[in-house]
């Protein structure tokens, strides 16, 4: 199942406040919540998803993998009530931001996710990479499973096949390079604009990339955890610590760091109204001093140059109070939001069919995985049924060769009865039938073989072999005429029978 809050639903303030701990949901769920057996936590600056691997419940539906109603309630109820504690907002409000898929609901709005089409800027790239630090950051917690496993390297593989079949995103389009396209007509030529990025992350990897290929050549970077001169060396960017004086002598800051906090009051859920409580990494003193002081190094009052702030982070970076300042243009997620283009239609139609058929061969390959593992438990219970029967009747025969014989003969017998076993758990898997109803028939009819042989006229009351044409009960024909019940068609024709009852 899958428990989705993104910025289609939620404005992203109230998105902030919900993935405060996120970092950690996925433990907390999986260490405090016993059905949660599996969870992937995908944060971004505009959606906080969870993906949860859960056991069947004891009340689950009779095709394996498929969860009740009340097991996907109590697991949401679990993890809005974990999400309520770390972020403050009551439990109600936690459950209700969430929207909750179950099956192959889930498999389509991920694969639909990674391949940017889900996002606030339609085509982006970033948010595939997102996808795969999301499995990444799993796998150090020891929070995966095999079924999110395979959910994700296929979303990550239709992600890819978007990207390389058609012309989505092949502009380049995401959140940060709208950004710097607002940015671009309150701020110099490209060549002659000085640039500070705040943060190491992926956003400033992105912004790096971004500012390179429009002509930037004037980067700096600053990491208030002091990872500004690993990142500055891997990009060829310089790393300032003076973050202040950074700012007198740019014209454009881009904050990604998600390192700002808004603190919340536990009672009300809400935000406080006292500004002490608001914690940025940009705040509206530095920005107010690090102007005066270029002012005062240009001779100027007030600097000549606009600057320009773009802060991409979800936990804003930027006190909002810097927007106030003369000269000053702050621009925030929600300003880029409201200025993504649209993309053709085309393009997208394309992307939306490629994640159709990616989600299809996906279900598939599940339900035949499923039904796999039915196989195998019926193999080994018809093996082992043959070997039970064959000490229990090895006695019967009087010489070597009719017990090689009969011996052979069960062999033949259980192979047939194990192929149209196969068959028909595959064809039922395809229908979504009950699986396990399926093995239980033909285990039956192969009981049914060994206890009725004495039964069955003409044969051998010591043993020897059984008549070719020996038919039991429910439509249970030995030899290699044998078939299965059909009991989808049973329940069909007492459906009918009970419509034309009433």
């Amino acid at each position: 199942m899958s428990m989705t809050a993104s910025h289609h639903e939620l404005d992203l303030e109230a998105l902030e406040q919900l993935s405060t701990g996120a970092h950690s949901m996925g433990t907390s769920a999986v260490r405090t919540c016993e059905m949660i057996t599996g969870a992937v936590v995908l944060a971004t600056c505009n959606r906080f998803e969870l993906y949860l691997d859960l056991a069947d419940g004891a009340a689950r539906s009779a095709v394996p993998g498929t969860l009740t109603e009340r097991d996907l309630a109590h697991a949401a109820d679990e993890v809005a009530r974990l999400i309520a504690v770390e972020s403050g907002v009551s439990q109600e409000a936690a459950r209700s931001a969430f929207t909750v898929r179950s099956g192959a609901d889930v498999t389509r709005h991920l694969f639909t996710v990674a391949s940017g089409l889900d996002s606030m800027v339609v085509g982006e790239r970033e948010i595939a990479g997102q996808v795969r630090r999301a499995l990444d950051s799993s796998h150090a917690e020891a929070t995966t499973s095999p079924r999110l496993e395979r959910l994700f390297q296929s979303a990550s593989r239709a992600s890819k096949r978007v990207a390389h079949t058609t012309h989505l995103g092949a502009d380049g389009r995401s959140v940060v390079s709208v950004g710097l396209d607002l940015a671009e007509a309150s701020i110099p030529p490209w060549r002659q604009t000085s640039a500070v990025i705040v943060g190491t992350g992926a956003y400033a990897g992105a912004t790096v990339a971004a500012l390179r290929a429009r002509g930037c050549a004037d980067i700096a970077v600053y990491s208030a955890s002091g990872r500004a001169e690993q990142f500055a060396r891997d990009r060829g960017v310089d790393a300032v610590t003076d973050l202040v004086a950074a700012l007198g002598e740019a014209d454009l800051v881009v904050s990604c760091s998600g390192a700002g906090r808004r603190n919340r009051t536990g009672s009300t859920g809400l935000p406080s109204d006292d500004p002490t409580a608001l914690r940025y990494i940009l705040e509206t003193a530095a920005v107010v001093a690090a102007r005066e002081d270029a002012g005062v190094r240009a001779g100027d009052a007030v600097p000549a140059r606009p600057l320009v702030v773009l802060d991409l982070a979800l936990h804003h970076d930027v006190d909002p109070g810097v927007g106030d300042i003369d000269q000053v243009l702050l621009m925030d997620l929600g300003t880029i939001r409201s200025h993504a283009p649209s993309t053709s239609s085309l393009p997208v139609r394309a992307a939306r069919e490629i994640v159709a058929a990616a989600v299809v061969d996906f279900s598939d390959g599940e339900t035949m995985r499923s039904a796999d593992a039915v196989v195998v438990g019926l193999r080994d219970r018809i093996a082992l049924e043959v070997e039970a029967e064959l000490a229990r009747s090895a006695s019967s025969f009087s010489t070597p060769a009719d017990l090689a014989a009969h011996e052979k003969s069960l062999r033949r017998f259980a192979a047939t009865m194990l192929h149209r076993g196969i068959t028909r758990i595959r064809e039922a898997a395809r229908a979504g039938e009950p699986l396990d109803e399926v093995a239980e028939d033909t285990a039956t009819v192969l009981s049914m073989r060994w206890k009725g042989r004495r039964a069955v006229p003409g044969a051998a009351p010591t043993g020897g072999a059984l008549p070719d044409r020996a038919v039991l009960s429910d439509r249970a024909v030995l030899s290699d005429r044998a078939v299965l019940p059909d009991r989808a068609a049973e329940r069909r024709t007492a459906q009918q029978g009970d419509l034309a009852a009433g």
